[in-house]
């Protein structure tokens, strides 16, 4: 079975990396499913299955599927047919059951997964991914760095990540044009950002659409006139800015916003 470019596929051909993902699964205290995303041939679902914990593995690539079914029986009843990211997870770990979720992911939909797991973040304690490796470390990366923007601020309020290691072109057939990187993200102990936390992402968002502006620049669209955007603070650029002061941000801006609208 040849890779296909439309589902941006590249089957990772080195076992010795596929046993060392599978084994920074950590927290396998905390559940007893694990979501496989994009199995492919089953290079790394062959050591997933070795574990304690109940696997299910969503491909959408269909030609797969029977692959998939021959080679691993065991999985009879636990392979979701059809793209992850339009699945509604709740028909497979219903409201409250905790799951991880791991794969080697197709670099073309790498940051959607993340802001699909943002969604479930209540659900997975853990996720280990394989990703294009300039998208791993704009995960993962601090601020002031040039790869530091929307995914990390938005991936680190809930998640603490660590960059695991580099894989090289070669372990690949076909080898992709990049290279790549494992990263691990393992969940805060605490959800609440302490903020509003649609207005939060709305206003990450907006920092970076224009993230050689300063915030007094592209903070307008929120308190357009207010006398704060003068203030020290938003003379900064995004990727200056911390989770903690993002969510400070936030509720700057939702207070004068909230003042706005009982003067109206």
């Amino acid at each position: 079975m040849k890779a296909k470019k439309s589902f941006g596929q590249h089957f990772l051909k080195d076992e010795s990396i596929s046993h060392r993902i599978a084994g920074l699964l950590q927290l396998s205290d905390q559940y007893q499913k694990v979501l496989e995303i994009g199995p492919g041939k089953g290079m790394l679902t062959q050591y997933l299955l070795d574990r304690t914990y109940e696997l299910v593995v969503v491909e959408a690539d269909r030609d797969m599927v029977p692959i998939l079914k021959r080679t691993f029986p065991q999985l009879k009843g636990q392979i979701i047919e059809g793209d992850f990211l339009r699945q509604d997870l709740q028909l497979f770990f219903p409201k409250g059951e905790p799951f991880a979720i791991i794969g080697n992911f197709p670099y073309n939909i790498s940051s959607q997964i993340l802001f699909r797991l943002l969604d479930y973040k209540e659900q997975v304690p853990e996720l280990v991914g394989m990703f294009q490796k300039e998208m791993a470390e704009r995960v993962v990366s601090e601020p002031g760095s040039k790869t530091y923007g929307v995914i990390s601020v938005l991936v680190q309020a809930f998640y603490e990540g660590t960059y695991c290691f580099t894989v090289d072109r070669s372990a690949f057939s076909p080898p992709p044009r990049v290279q790549s990187a494992v990263i691990r993200l393992q969940r805060k102990a605490d959800l609440q950002l302490g903020c509003d936390q649609k207005l939060f992402k709305r206003v990450v968002k907006q920092a970076f659409s224009q993230r050689r502006k300063m915030l007094r620049n592209t903070m307008k669209s929120f308190v357009k006139g207010n006398e704060m955007l003068g203030e020290d603070f938003f003379m900064q650029r995004p990727e200056r800015l911390s989770v903690a002061d993002f969510v400070q941000l936030t509720n700057r801006i939702e207070e004068v916003m909230n003042s706005l609208k009982s003067d109206d």
